[in-house]
């Protein structure tokens, strides 16, 4: 068992030290990285498209790339919105880590690059333990997953730098308890901000990608407790961020 211990911190390690390393390179070229965590079916991609969409129509350059365990049905999704998509395939591998990323980026993203989505695979319990170089961490989770479900994986929501919730247009259906999610999003991750989104009504839309372009201008983002220590300007390593402004009512002010 320790062994197995000492071999996973080993990992993570070799794989924060290059996440730093990658950071500081996109960074350096204007490229701010985002990483999106979900459960498989919460609506990931049907919001991103429409993200990349509206970056399109507004002339800013992004690009994304998103992972996969098979298909490459994600990529012909997202290319629909005019912007240099990348699909990697993991075979059977629950999560990206920094050093594919890294070698997926080398000599495909393009220039001039602002923001850089990375679509993770539909996994809430391996990819949180990854940082993959992004300077904002955001957890989505759809209404039709139930109210608790920040409790069940309290890594993923604690590390993130903003929680969106999908599909919001079926709460009522489904019963969701507003409430309930937010007190359980409160528990594991104090102060973090928490918005509402529907692809199919729009509501929400654009509120990713202009967090996204904050971050760029050199906005703090919400420093998660669970994260530990702050540090300054975009670098985070895997304390995953800073402090950052709560649009959702409900949310509470953030603590020091």
């Amino acid at each position: 068992m320790c062994r197995s211990v000492e071999l996973r911190q080993a990992v993570l390690a070799r794989n924060d030290d290059g996440a730093r390393e990658l950071r500081a390179r996109l960074l350096a070229r204007g490229t701010v990285a985002v990483n999106l965590l979900s459960s498989p079916g919460s609506g990931k991609t049907a919001l991103l498209e429409a993200e990349l969409g509206l970056a399109r129509e507004r002339g800013i350059a992004v690009a994304a790339l998103t992972a996969d365990l098979a298909t490459e049905n994600d990529a012909v999704r997202l290319a629909r919105s005019g912007v240099p998509v990348k699909q990697v395939l993991t075979d059977g591998l629950c999560h990206l880590e920094t050093a594919m990323l890294s070698g997926q980026l080398a000599g495909w993203l393009p220039e001039g690059t602002r923001l850089l989505f990375v679509e993770n695979v539909g996994n809430l319990v391996c990819p949180a333990s990854y940082d993959l170089g992004e300077s904002l961490r955001v957890v989505l989770a759809s209404v039709t997953e139930g109210e608790d479900k920040p409790l069940k994986y309290p890594t993923a929501f604690g590390l993130a730098n903003l929680v969106l919730v999908t599909k919001a247009d079926l709460a009522a259906a489904v019963e969701f308890d507003e409430a309930a999610f937010l007190a359980s999003v409160e528990r594991v991750n104090p102060g973090v901000e928490v918005v509402f989104t529907s692809a199919r009504t729009g509501q929400g839309a654009g509120e990713l990608l202009t967090r996204a372009l904050a971050v760029l201008d050199g906005a703090d983002v919400h420093r998660p407790v669970m994260a530990g220590a702050p540090q300054h300007g975009h670098g985070h390593g895997h304390t995953h961020g800073h402090g950052h402004g709560h649009s959702h009512a409900g949310a509470a002010a953030e603590r020091a």
